[in-house]
């Protein structure tokens, strides 16, 4: 039986039905990446699917479970266990438990059983992987979900726990103003922010062994997404290229008539 956690309000009702998944969701199951709580735009392109990072800023990561029972879900942002921190197979991952029909966001790394630091875009050269000394799946985001076995109720008193905190990173502001010395540290990756508060408990679960569902979402600044080919260019000679000499329009009518 795995420990796995579970967010301390589990039992309060699940944000409004009307909440917008994540394009790209699979058996019901859905995970995106939020800017100031709006989901940012998914491409699907060379096979995966691709999210604009926007330096510098905050992100939450939505997970959803309209299903009728509980799921564990396994998250890692540039390749580390959002809880822990560290690198595992998703089996092995200390997991979030979902209630049935329940979404939340996943502020940041969480640092203790009550605080989370946040989530920012950042170079690589900047980034909490880099702190750990491990840069080589930075760029990725990647949440795997697990349905719970089939058991008889019992009764499962949750226990607190209290992660060790981590030394300071670099802070946002060296993160922003920091001048990569490699092409390779100047890759989009995730920061550790600000502080937030975020309570977490302790609960049992015991999950299928297969996954339910895998989305692996990547993440780049414009300029990288533009030479995968998964944006088209903007400015300079593209917009030349996109220039004509009339529209196709007509002469309005005040009539309003055609």
């Amino acid at each position: 039986m795995n420990r796995s956690l579970r967010l301390g309000w589990l039992g309060v009702v699940a944000l409004a039905a009307a909440t917008r998944l994540g394009a790209h969701d699979l058996a019901g199951l859905s995970a995106s990446v939020l800017v100031d709580g709006v989901p940012l735009p998914e491409y699907s392109a060379r096979g995966r699917i691709y999210v604009e990072a926007l330096r510098g800023r905050d992100f939450t990561i939505r997970l959803s479970n309209p299903t009728s029972g509980r799921v564990a879900v396994a998250l890692a942002v540039d390749g580390r266990n959002v809880i822990d921190a560290k690198r595992t197979t998703e089996s092995a991952a200390t997991k979030w438990i979902l209630g049935p029909g329940q979404t939340v966001e996943i502020p940041g790394w969480q640092i203790s059983g009550e605080t989370a630091r946040k989530f920012f875009f950042t170079h690589t050269e900047s980034s909490y992987a880099k702190w750990l000394g491990d840069t080589s799946n930075v760029g990725t985001i990647e949440a795997v979900f697990f349905r719970e076995k089939h058991r008889e109720p019992e009764a499962m008193p949750p226990v607190a726990e209290t992660a060790p905190g981590r030394p300071e990173a670099k802070s946002r502001a060296d993160a922003r103003s920091g001048a990569p010395t490699a092409q390779a540290d100047a890759f989009a990756a995730t920061g550790i922010g600000d502080r937030v508060s975020f309570p977490v408990q302790w609960v049992a679960f015991d999950e299928e062994p297969a996954p339910a569902a895998r989305i692996a979402i990547r993440y780049e600044f414009r300029p990288e997404l533009v030479r995968l080919g998964v944006l088209r260019p903007s400015g300079g000679l593209s917009t030349r290229e996109q220039a004509s000499g009339f529209e196709r329009e007509y002469a309005p009518d005040p009539d309003g008539r055609r």
